[in-house]
């Protein structure tokens, strides 16, 4: 009676799990166990008493036992409602948004593009990464001697490279089809060049109209509502005089600096106008190479990187940031 008035005493303090174990070995392990060691003195007691202790021991025993498991299920349903009050779920609250992906900042301007001279009713043509050299050099009346020719500037692979611009879609378009012609093709590209402002592979976009009583005024106007639109009505274009074998005449393609609003900065070296792009009007030879009548048609073709439009409508340093992958750039253009 002792031992049973001192088990439930002791098992009234135990508050949790880790209490209930050690009172259960305090009281029932083999070797030290309180009701182990009442049976032990049984060895002690005269054979006529031995019957009536046993069984006593054995009533505390039995005790013991099923207030401990009486004990356990209890501390284990208090612990599973506390988890479950914790981890309730409060029907009303707002959903948690994922963390989707967005578009590569590249993608994002040159769909832009794209949707800009689609609604001027441009095509927008593809063709192969791996041209051969009359698509990509000779039929664009580049002469062999050219430097855009050499190794040092071009990716040969055996009997063909990788084209150093996307002219050859305008080529493969007009050999297929008789103008008019409106398209622009934009793609990946490959040069030998690596700096903070040029990547060996980069994207780039032009475009060809080839038509009938097609002027030099028409290019300017074309350009002029493009980075109009692209980005903003505030910027202002200039055509400077140039050479590009495909094209005669040939004019380097400037826009207003966004950065300094003109005013001269070290992002236009203090001039104000920023390089973007090649333009001109299409050379008879090219509309020779793919069987034109030069007498009869006239075109303009422009051409300009989308890495660097990129760059300079999200003010970016550096092309190769681009390239890096890094989600803290990528998460901005979601």
């Amino acid at each position: 009676e002792r031992l049973r008035a001192e088990f439930d005493a002791a098992l009234a303090a135990v508050a949790d799990a880790k209490a209930l174990t050690e009172l259960r070995n305090a009281w029932l392990a083999k070797k030290g166990g309180r009701v182990t060691a009442a049976l032990a003195a049984l060895r002690d007691l005269p054979p006529e008493e031995k019957p009536a202790f046993g069984q006593q021991v054995n009533v505390l025993k039995q005790h013991v036992e099923s207030a401990l498991k009486a004990r356990q299920a209890e501390i284990e349903s208090a612990d599973t409602a506390a988890r479950l009050s914790a981890e309730a779920i409060d029907p009303t609250l707002p959903g948690l948004r994922p963390d989707a992906g967005g578009l590569h900042p590249i993608r994002l301007i040159q769909d832009e593009i794209e949707e800009i001279f689609q609604g001027l009713g441009y095509s927008v043509m593809h063709g192969p990464e791996i041209e051969d050299e009359h698509h990509n050099f000779e039929a664009l009346n580049v002469p062999g001697d050219h430097p855009a020719r050499d190794d040092q500037d071009t990716f040969y692979l055996i009997g063909h490279l990788l084209r150093t611009h996307t002219s050859p879609v305008q080529i493969r378009t007009m050999e297929a089809h008789e103008p008019p012609i409106r398209i622009i093709c934009p793609g990946r590209v490959y040069r030998r060049d690596w700096d903070a402002s040029h990547s060996p592979m980069f994207h780039q976009f032009e475009g060809l109209v080839v038509g009938e009583d097609i002027s030099f005024a028409d290019l300017k106007g074309t350009l002029d509502l493009f980075f109009r639109r692209l980005l903003g009505e505030d910027v202002k274009t200039r055509l400077r005089p140039s050479f590009f074998p495909f094209t005669e005449p040939s004019a380097e393609v400037d826009i207003s600096c966004r950065i300094c609003g003109a005013t001269g900065c070290p992002a236009c070296k203090g001039t104000g106008w920023i390089e973007v792009m090649g333009s001109g009007m299409v050379h008879p030879a090219v509309f020779e190479a793919v069987g034109y009548d030069p007498e009869r048609w006239q075109g303009f073709a422009f051409g300009g990187g989308i890495d660097r439009m990129a760059m300079l409508k999200y003010g970016v340093p550096n092309i190769h940031i681009f390239f890096e992958n890094d989600i803290r750039l990528l998460r901005q253009y979601r």
